[in-house]
């Protein structure tokens, strides 16, 4: 009895030094980010006079239901989403494990058998020369058992920290799919959008290009037209027509991409683009709250600083292996060798155990571990900080993409409107025999090139804002009371 008051008494010291820590004290790195992004004025003023969308939901901001549409199938089937919930679950219970390692586990166990013993070992020989030998022996025991290793030191208190990090980095991460997601959409079907009008265009110059090929050849078949003239006519028109094709296959492979997003088979959404429309007008975008807020919205932002979090828990982890590891486990049952008696007073067993593990002469190898921990932790903290850079960029390049590529839509939309006025002329010219075929068909090729140009401009800029949104962010309710229950980022 006097062994188990001292056992005890240990068990109570350690209980009163454990939650100790040896992991290193963790704050969220301060922010360098820019005071301001560089493109947010140009941005605020192009944004004036247009509708302002929801960062939460900011593809409905482009007012195409279509487009709305497409995007939330993707959030509701997206199959790259569907995995990235899963590893949260994956990382949730992870981080359950980590908690039920701080707490004792138990366990109940029990057994019946009976043993034939042979007459020809040696046991079987010595006993069966004592006239009280039996030889078949029946075993009854049934026992709970306890163990608990102390956490005296803080290793498991901060692998658990570790894995509720890694568990909330995971939820971020998946926001972030959730992110690219919705933005990989709306961006697939903008271009298709400009596709279709880029080949509306094309065949629209191809047929305009036919019909001068065809005043031509009555002009040649008359003599009024040299075959010089009629070739060059012919040529311009292939070449035209050759572009069909090209876009064709681009739109093709468009619309499987979109099919892909919203986790249907290639070629089961086709029948929703039959109808052509124009390509989304962006919406504007709001800066308000700067570099500041996209720390806090980003969730790649978020899944690093997580991480970061993370590697400087095992920090800890690795440093407890410094110290000793005690643990306490006992044990108590009944056993007898008839079943009748397994209850009584006297088949009563119990024992207590309090262990003791120390790598004392392994410090080589902790001193190694904790040192790899701390790069870790450092290549961690790198990978923050470029987080936080890259972000910055991504905000800069979309937003630099938005505002010139609109001015560069309105250029090109004056010039298309000059060179219309200029086609027309040359063409009448031509008719009169005042200016030459060359003239009509580099007026032609102009013409064309501009339409394209202000077709791949408007669609530049309103991919420019879907990137915009998802650089700012968007997509997402950081605020959301499922949100936060689900991270507590």
């Amino acid at each position: 009895m006097r062994h188990f008051r001292s056992a005890a008494t240990l068990a109570t010291t350690l209980l009163l030094v454990s939650g100790c820590t040896t992991a290193p004290r963790y704050a969220v790195p301060a922010s360098f980010a820019p005071a301001a992004f560089v493109g947010a004025s140009a941005v605020d003023t192009r944004s004036a006079d247009a509708g302002q969308a929801d960062l939460v939901d900011w593809w409905r901001g482009f007012h195409d239901p279509l487009l709305t549409s497409f995007v939330e199938r993707a959030l509701a089937q997206n199959l790259d989403l569907q995995q990235a919930g899963a590893r949260v679950a994956q990382a949730r219970a992870a981080l359950k494990t980590a908690n039920a390692a701080l707490l004792p586990s138990g366990q109940v166990s029990g057994q019946g058998g009976e043993i034939y013993q042979s007459l020809e070992t040696p046991i079987g020989r010595i006993g069966s020369a004592f006239p009280q030998f039996e030889r078949a022996t029946e075993t009854y025991e049934v026992n709970v058992g306890a163990s608990w290793e102390l956490d005296v030191f803080g290793g498991r208190d901060a692998a658990r920290d570790a894995a509720r990090a890694d568990w909330q980095a995971s939820a971020a991460a998946a926001v972030a799919v959730r992110l690219a997601v919705a933005a990989q959409t709306a961006d697939t079907y903008i271009a298709i959008r400009a596709l279709q009008a880029r080949l509306g265009v094309a065949r629209a110059q191809a047929d305009t290009q036919a019909r001068l090929v065809d005043l031509i050849a009555l002009q040649y078949r008359k003599g009024v037209a040299a075959e010089l003239q009629l070739r060059q006519a012919e040529g311009a028109l292939a070449q035209v027509r050759a572009s069909v094709p090209a876009i064709q296959n681009q739109l093709d492979m468009a619309l499987t991409a979109l099919d892909i997003l919203i986790g249907v088979q290639p070629g089961a959404t086709r029948s929703e683009f039959l109808v052509v429309t124009a390509i989304p007008s962006p919406p504007a975008i709001a800066t308000a709250g700067g570099p500041a807020s996209l720390l806090r919205r980003r969730p790649d932002i978020i899944a690093a600083e997580r991480t970061l979090a993370a590697s400087n828990a095992r920090i800890g982890v690795a440093m407890s292996e410094y110290y000793p590891k005690f643990s306490l486990s006992g044990l108590l049952g009944t056993a007898t060798t008839a079943a009748g008696g397994l209850f009584g007073g006297n088949a009563t067993q119990a024992n207590g155990v309090l262990g003791l593990r120390w790598r004392l002469f392994d410090f080589g190898r902790v001193d190694a571990e904790v040192k790899s921990a701390r790069g870790r932790n450092a290549e961690a903290l790198g990978a923050y900080r470029l987080a936080v850079l890259r972000a910055s960029q991504d905000v800069e390049d979309a937003f630099s993409t938005l505002v010139q590529q609109e001015a560069r839509s309105t250029m090109l939309s004056q010039g298309e409107t000059s060179l219309s006025r200029a086609r027309d002329a040359s063409f009448a010219a031509y008719r009169g025999g005042v200016a030459s075929l060359i003239e009509v068909l580099d007026a032609d090729r102009r013409l064309l090139e501009t339409r394209d140009g202000v077709i791949q401009a408007r669609a530049a800029a309103s991919r420019g804002a879907v990137a915009s949104f998802r650089a700012l962010g968007g997509g997402w309710d950081p605020a959301s009371p499922a949100t936060v229950s689900m991270a507590k980022l």
